[in-house]
């Protein structure tokens, strides 16, 4: 071998050496090679009629699962599900991402989750693989999902089991590259029995009702990786949008803070939750308090007694504002401009 293809060779190397050595230091190499996933089992689901009411609460009102994956009907306020579409899926285009697509959870064989196990349901669910081993876009908050007990899955299974079969094809979610292939690193296994939650204190149970219904989700500003800036968390900021039907909104802030819900006792907040409205304030049905205001009132309650323990984060939103840029989140909001970098 001549000397420049001997130096050739080392730089060849040399450099797959540091790429590898990057790529596993950042991204790592699950992009590349797919999501990580668990074999699946044979586990089967008894739908007792305590599991179907458990479900039905879950699905309906605290996951808000079907406020996603039906179609919704913009002319009514709530933006309650349209009549004769419950759980048919739908494409995201409102929420401007047209390349995505809600699934048909019906039991309909071709074009919902008919023949999927119940394992597959379930895996889909909490970790956020679906039937064919694809990761699923993290919109679907099965992130948040993982901690759901085993007991409470069994619920959501045997629920969605019952939906009426809808014919609902759509077109399949296709995810934009680099998204596709970095949403791999976002499903993990979930591993071994999840119990039921400790829900001996009303912020305990208020926890993982918060957590179950994904209020994070929204209510956490995100950088321009669409990671939740966890600094900020519940301190609202990230923008809303329902295209041709809704004005762009700005999730509030939830926290303590004197500019977010310091002036919410019990009451204020159960009747904001039912009512879609603060005293005399409209509050946007962008904010599923349609599908949340079926929730019990033990329930409601419980997750203000977990709010009022949010660490207070000092984050002015405000819609009755023009967007502009915040120096804290760096998204652009209403009355953005207002808060200063710390």
């Amino acid at each position: 071998m001549q000397r420049w293809q001997k130096v050739l060779v080392s730089v060849v190397f040399g450099l797959g050496a540091l790429l590898s050595a990057g790529i596993s230091a950042t991204i790592g190499w699950t992009p590349f090679f797919g999501p990580t996933a668990r074999p699946l089992t044979d586990r089967r689901i008894e739908p007792s009629p305590a599991r179907l009411a458990r479900g039905e609460y879950l699905v309906r009102g605290v996951a808000g699962c079907l406020f996603c994956h039906s179609e919704l009907d913009p002319s009514t306020r709530g933006l309650p599900i349209k009549d004769g579409r419950v759980g048919g899926g739908r494409t995201m285009t409102a929420e401007d991402m047209p390349w995505l697509t809600a699934s048909n959870l019906t039991s309909d064989p071709e074009t919902g989750v008919g023949n999927w196990t119940d394992d597959m349901i379930g895996r889909a669910v909490r970790e956020g693989i679906s039937r064919d081993g694809r990761a699923l876009f993290p919109m679907m908050p099965y992130q948040n999902y993982r901690h759901m007990s085993d007991e409470d899955l069994a619920s959501v299974i045997a629920y969605i089991r019952s939906l009426p079969a809808l014919r609902e094809e759509h077109a399949r979610t296709a995810i934009p590259f680099p998204l596709n292939r970095l949403i791999n690193s976002a499903p993990q296994p979930v591993e071994g029995a999840v119990p039921d939650p400790d829900v001996s204190t009303a912020e305990k149970r208020g926890a993982y009702l918060v957590t179950i219904a994904s209020c994070a989700h929204c209510h956490t500003p995100r950088d321009d990786q669409g990671m939740p800036l966890q600094d900020l968390a519940f301190s609202g900021g990230n923008v809303l949008t329902y295209q041709g039907a809704r004005e762009p909104m700005a999730a509030s802030n939830l926290t303590p803070a004197p500019n977010g819900i310091p002036y919410y006792d019990e009451a204020l907040f159960l009747e904001v939750i039912r009512t879609g409205r603060v005293r005399e304030r409209e509050v946007s049905d962008l904010m599923p308090w349609g599908a949340y205001r079926g929730m019990s009132d033990d329930d409601l309650k419980a997750i203000f007694a977990y709010l009022k323990t949010l660490q207070p984060f000092d984050h002015y939103v405000d819609n009755a504002l023009p967007p502009t840029k915040c120096a804290k989140c760096k998204l652009e909001h209403g009355g953005g401009s207002r808060n200063k970098k710390s």
